[in-house]
């Protein structure tokens, strides 16, 4: 299967502070990525910089053979990156539909099909997003991300502070998004074990480095590896 998308020896951060040193890794077409590791090992600064939102200080970014690694946050989004991150930065002082339709761009994913995932947001589409909960501004986010109808999703801890009912619905449909509908997707969590369950791939990162990198499967199936990677250590009474 070809890669959708493919990093090489990448080198970022803020500033002049370098946070990902010489990275590398690839997402083939219609896979789903776990990006795992503890906090401060560089996950959401890769994410930002696929996304354009940080310094580029070496390396290449090729998405769908497109060079991102040139381009602004802006262009990456019009050339198939969906972002969603941790604040998920929703229009506040807007309605839900208008969150949607502001930024929606032709394709299979349209307004309609984000209601249909997400019947709360088609119940609440005329409120504003400061009226919604916190899961359903995470939806809501989900949803605007989809409507760019984006060639990969990235999702920045997703799950986080949000109600067991919710993260069980936002699993759902995020499962749904990626195995069912074929969307590729880099995910970060710190839930792993949630992820992993229905990723393709995973990569553990440390201080801004691949430390891992193979099937989610089989770090699914093997606790004490993933425990190790991620620095936990198992209560051994």
């Amino acid at each position: 299967m070809a890669d959708l998308l493919h990093i090489e020896q990448l080198s970022a951060g803020y500033g002049e502070a370098v946070i990902l040193h010489e990275l590398s890794l690839s997402l083939a077409q219609g896979e789903t990525l776990a990006l795992l590791g503890r906090n401060g090992t560089g996950k959401t600064t890769l994410m930002n910089t696929i996304a354009g939102a940080t310094r580029q200080h070496a390396g290449r970014i090729r998405l769908d053979g497109v060079d991102l690694h040139h381009l602004p946050s802006h262009a990456r989004a019009a050339a198939g990156v969906g972002w969603v991150p941790q604040e998920r930065d929703i229009f506040k002082s807007l309605s839900v539909l208008e969150n949607l339709t502001a930024v929606a761009r032709p394709g299979a994913w349209t307004v309609q099909r984000v209601f249909e995932m997400f019947p709360r947001l088609a119940e609440r589409q005329t409120n504003m997003g400061n009226q919604l909960s916190g899961g359903e501004q995470q939806m809501l986010a989900v949803g605007r991300a989809l409507v760019l109808n984006p060639k990969l999703l990235l999702l920045d801890e997703p799950l986080e502070g949000l109600a067991p009912i919710i993260v069980q619905e936002l699993l759902k449909a995020i499962a749904r998004i990626t195995r069912d509908e074929g969307l590729s997707a880099i995910i970060v969590e710190q839930h792993p074990q949630a992820i992993l369950a229905i990723s393709h791939q995973a990569v553990v990162l440390d201080q801004g480095r691949v430390i891992h990198s193979g099937p989610a499967a089989d770090l699914q199936a093997k606790p004490e590896l993933l425990d190790q990677l991620l620095g936990v250590a198992r209560d051994k009474a």
